[in-house]
């Protein structure tokens, strides 16, 4: 069944009807759930002004304290058509010269002004756009590392879990497959410090723009992650927003990852990350890969020459601004 509508002026009329009929203010108010104070305010305006009184009425103030005098509005105006091109603060300044006698609205009430007659030219806001770097494959192990957060997914006890994983992009290796609460970057270069002490250091690393390998609104969109991969001399390469196939081969594994060691999730994050361990090492030595023609990518892969020599502790990216050592960043981190 559906609900009847109902509006404050047939309700009104009712009320004053049953007023009319004879009945009591009191029994009528008690029905219709108001005081006897509003029922008489409402049967006075009825005989007052007829049924035009019983129509809801402008709440509006009679009078405005602080509303700006229409002379003043029409100075503001004038000024206006006299210099089309003059924004408030000049508009401001030239009403202090012509009018000095009368106190001067403020500039945002000149704004203001110019914005209720549609004299102010909006200007759309300018976003940061990342727009990827340009990607080079590597012909050797670790010649470029591939990096990133699998979609997160519930475990038993309803804890988000962010897996993060590093592949070698020549030999498929799996580096690390580590389950976090978040995605910050806190997190992140412990994994990557663990990852440079285990196998040493790659010549590049591939990312998307997403936080924590990327700061949207900091210098060259550098993180604090990214910062610390440039100081150990490892370049940047970071895919187009929108096209995870340039990253293909470590999306490729993320699906075996997801088929083999998520699903069902495990309790707890110690039952999952045991998953991924296990997981790492069959993908490492014994799964066949057809890309390596029917080999492991253990047979492949061999750490890097280049040893971590851990350097001082990243910066943030609000710090990046005072840094002269970044002259030379956009020669590692060159966006298309």
């Amino acid at each position: 069944m559906p609900w009847k509508e109902c509006k404050p002026m047939d309700e009104r009329l009712r009320f004053v009807a049953r007023l009319l009929e004879g009945e009591k203010m009191a029994t009528v108010c008690r029905e219709f759930g108001i005081s006897r104070v509003t029922g008489y305010k409402i049967f006075n305006r009825y005989k007052e002004c007829g049924l035009d009184a019983l129509n809801d009425r402008s709440r509006r103030p009679y009078r405005q304290s602080n509303r700006l005098p229409f002379q003043v509005e029409r100075s503001i105006l004038g000024i206006k058509r006299e210099y089309p091109s003059w924004g408030a603060p000049k508009i401001h300044d030239k009403l202090i010269k012509q009018y000095p006698m009368i106190k001067s609205p403020a500039i945002s009430t000149v704004h203001a002004v110019l914005d209720r007659h549609g004299l102010v030219k909006r200007r759309r806001r300018r976003r940061h756009k990342a727009q990827g770097t340009e990607l080079h494959a590597a012909h050797d192990p670790n010649g470029l590392w591939c990096a990133d957060y699998k979609g997160e997914f519930m475990l038993g006890n309803k804890q988000y879990c962010y897996p993060l994983t590093i592949t070698d992009y020549r030999s498929r290796y799996l580096l690390a497959c580590e389950g976090v609460t978040s995605t910050r970057s806190d997190f992140a270069l412990a994994i990557f410090e663990r990852a440079f002490k285990d196998f040493g250091l790659p010549q590049a690393i591939r990312t998307d723009n997403g936080p924590p390998f990327a700061a949207p609104n900091a210098l060259f969109g550098l993180s604090r992650l990214a910062v610390w991969w440039l100081r150990l001399g490892i370049q940047i390469q970071r895919i187009k927003p929108g096209h995870p196939q340039q990253n293909g081969r470590h999306e490729r594994m993320h699906l075996t990852l997801k088929q083999e060691a998520t699903k069902p999730a495990s309790f707890n994050f110690l039952q999952q990350q045991e998953r991924f361990d296990r997981f790492i090492g069959v993908y490492n030595h014994e799964r066949p890969h057809q890309a390596l023609n029917g080999a492991c990518p253990g047979e492949l892969y061999t750490p890097s020459a280049r040893d971590y020599r851990p350097p001082a502790i990243p910066p943030s990216p609000q710090m990046l601004s005072g840094f002269t050592t970044l002259i030379a960043v956009p020669m590692l981190f060159t966006p298309l």
